[in-house]
């Protein structure tokens, strides 16, 4: 088995979305026989780990699973531990969305990675 780190990126929506978009990049580390099954294992997390709930004011708070933007190929770590995350803010929605998609489209289609020491 290998480990791989995988950059899953959430979309989060609080009432009607009228606010500036925001996105959550997560950073996890993923153990897989290979990159497509390591692809495939984070695409799982992310939809699984998709919620809604409403916050104090009482407005519907959603995290909604966009994709898998990045994954690395590392030496071994603990399978599916949150190593980072960040909320992102785009002016546009529709093409952050855009190129989170196009950047795992361009995993699941290319064999090629980035290998990561991590001593």
């Amino acid at each position: 088995m290998n480990w791989y780190l995988a950059k899953l990126v959430f979309r989060i929506i609080c009432g009607q979305g009228r606010h500036t978009a925001q996105f959550d990049e997560q950073l996890r580390l993923i153990q897989a026989s290979n990159e497509r099954e390591a692809f495939k294992k984070a695409s799982q997390i992310g939809m699984k780990e998709e919620d809604e709930f409403f916050n104090a004011e009482k407005k519907l708070v959603q995290w909604k699973f966009i994709n898998v933007a990045e994954l690395y190929k590392l030496s071994g770590l603990l399978d599916g531990a949150e190593l980072y995350s960040r909320i992102q803010e785009a002016d546009n929605a529709e093409l952050y969305i855009e190129l989170t998609n196009k950047k795992a489209a361009h995993i699941r289609l290319n064999s090629t990675h980035k290998y990561l020491e991590i001593l």
